[in-house]
């Protein structure tokens, strides 16, 4: 065998493990098409101040708007995805809402308010994390904040575990809006080398947390920037999928918020 052809097949035996063999795609830019769009798919319908620290992010900016969600941490920050924020002029905070179109209240806020990462990187999906500013909100049953994780916790992998997502993404690959009614599922936690099987190291590094979806629920359209919790604690924020659909099994990826305590706590002065 020449030297060409060894080294040829030495850059394919390391790149196998470095490239996507499903392309990832964030839930916010999915296609309306019943090819591959969707929501939390098959999860079960919330009841009334079950999630009081979750938000409904509704965006405005150049290129349209766009439906998040978010996670209160405390009475004036709101913590949501990067590839939610990116191109925004506004966004409209629901707060305390089970069924979207009634919340407790609103606020909007402008994009000087909030802080996306400065080393978002919208291809490898890096560092997809961003905080909102608010005028300070009162807490009720309703409306309330998330814990952060210790920093003890921050070398947990959380593999085996199971967390609950939640959002107002939409329901199946059929449909065409998100959906009405808050949505949660219990997901468990994965190795990250099983995640990389289908997404590749570059996209899944150590600062990313991936979920199995079986049974075909999974996070999708509308979902993007909402919470991963575990025990009353945040452990991810929605971040990306398969391009090919929410219901197709392959695992769904979140941002670990145990990477980014320093950053969260540089830019807010929230500390675990």
């Amino acid at each position: 065998m020449n030297v060409f052809a060894v080294l040829v097949l030495a850059i394919a035996s390391a790149s196998a493990g470095l490239l996507p063999q499903t392309l990832p795609v964030h839930p916010r830019d999915r296609m309306s098409t019943a090819s591959i769009s969707g929501r939390i798919t098959n999860g079960k319908n919330a009841v009334a101040d079950q999630f009081p620290y979750q938000v409904g992010l509704s965006f405005l900016g150049l290129k349209g708007s766009w439906w998040c969600g978010g996670s209160i941490i405390d009475n004036s920050w709101v913590l949501t995805a990067a590839h939610c924020t990116s191109g925004a002029s506004y966004v409209t905070i629901y707060y305390g809402a089970t069924v979207r179109t009634s919340p407790q209240f609103t606020q909007k806020v402008a994009s000087s308010n909030w802080i996306q990462h400065a080393d978002y990187y919208s291809k490898t999906v890096r560092n997809d994390i961003s905080l909102i500013k608010t005028p300070s909100v009162s807490f009720s049953a309703s409306v309330n904040k998330i814990a952060l994780p210790a920093i003890a916790s921050s070398y947990s992998s959380y593999v085996g575990q199971t967390a609950v997502a939640s959002g107002w993404g939409m329901t199946a690959d059929t449909e065409t809006s998100v959906t009405k009614n808050l949505q949660f599922a219990d997901l468990t936690v994965i190795d990250n080398s099983v995640c990389q099987k289908t997404f590749g190291s570059l996209v899944v590094t150590s600062r990313v947390i991936c979920v199995a979806t079986t049974n075909a629920i999974s996070t999708c359209q509308g979902d993007s920037g909402g919470p991963l919790a575990l025990d009353g604690t945040l452990i991810g924020i929605t971040s990306f999928g398969a391009k090919d659909g929410c219901e197709i099994g392959a695992p769904a990826a979140f941002t670990r918020v145990t990477s980014y305590l320093d950053w969260i706590q540089t830019n807010s002065g929230i500390s675990a």
